[in-house]
């Protein structure tokens, strides 16, 4: 990057990412949905729109849900919970968590209450009651491995910052009552909305090897300077975005992002401004809006 021209074309690369392993992992979950009660769909409430599954009422069809809407500790709760709210509306039973408090009574009391009904139903067709399977399903990186290891009181799902961590569906016992099949992240085929796709980008759910930094940096500066702008003033000192590469001095003379010769480096910079989103040094914060 290196002058405002340079940003506008960078700024018009497509964000796509549905590799084989989302695919199959569709497939297998299609293949198991007769096995499943109940369904745990995770959300990040950093973006609970760009986060939900586009086509989630395809894939698990009409099997009882909870949303689940993680991080809410680091959301803007006012914004976020317009959109839970409308969430709601439309008929949906959400849970939101802290995930490292770790409170999980909530999901586990509401999943006995539906399954109590479903083992009624069995009952009355001369069936026995069982224990409820459970699918958790959720783009990449909400924070399902984190939710899992809070549901079973251990590590029981590996954990990592980046997304496609997991790559298999696998059985995990969460107590006598609830067993859980966890699954990868998935997206979508084709990410029409393009500014969702940046905000999974900017929140770590896309794969940074395939995004072009300085499109999701800008992105980030543009959406803080449209919902946040005293935020992004306190953190930069940065009160307009009319001249991107004098934004971009500003911040790396700011924080010491330098090459030889005192040169700022636009890289480093573009780097800074992810991570300072991904750790939380802007606060709480909501990227989506209802339309």
């Amino acid at each position: 990057m290196n002058n405002k021209d340079e940003n506008r074309k960078v700024d018009k690369i497509a964000i796509n990412w549905f590799p084989g392993h989302m695919a199959k992992t569709k497939r297998e979950i299609s293949d198991k949905l007769n096995l499943i009660d109940i369904v745990y769909e995770v959300i990040d409430a950093r973006m609970p729109i760009s986060s939900k599954i586009v086509d989630i009422d395809d894939l698990i069809k009409n099997k009882p849900r909870i949303l689940i809407v993680t991080k809410y500790d680091l959301c803007d709760k006012e914004e976020t919970n317009k959109i839970l709210a409308n969430y709601k509306k439309n008929g949906y039973n959400i849970i939101h968590i802290d995930l490292m408090k770790g409170d999980t009574s909530n999901i586990i009391s509401l999943t006995n209450e539906i399954m109590n009904s479903i083992n009624q139903s069995r009952i009355d067709k001369g069936m026995k009651p069982r224990s409820a399977r459970v699918l958790i399903v959720g783009a990449p990186n909400v924070g399902k491995s984190t939710l899992i290891n809070r549901l079973v009181g251990k590590k029981s799902a590996g954990v990592g910052n980046k997304p496609g961590f997991t790559k298999t569906l696998s059985w995990i016992r969460v107590n006598k009552d609830i067993e859980l099949l966890d699954t990868p992240g998935i997206l979508w085929p084709k990410l029409t909305d393009q500014d969702g796709a940046k905000t999974l980008a900017a929140f770590s759910s896309i794969k940074d090897e395939i995004i072009n930094i300085d499109n999701i940096a800008t992105f980030i500066l543009n959406k803080l300077y449209t919902l946040y702008p005293s935020k992004l003033k306190e953190r930069y000192d940065i009160t307009n975005l009319d001249d991107i590469v004098e934004v971009y001095e500003i911040i790396g003379r700011k924080r010491g992002a330098l090459s030889r010769g005192n040169i700022v480096d636009y890289e480093k910079v573009s780097n800074i401004i992810i991570r300072d989103l991904r750790n939380g040094y802007f606060g709480d914060i909501t990227f989506d809006r209802i339309k």
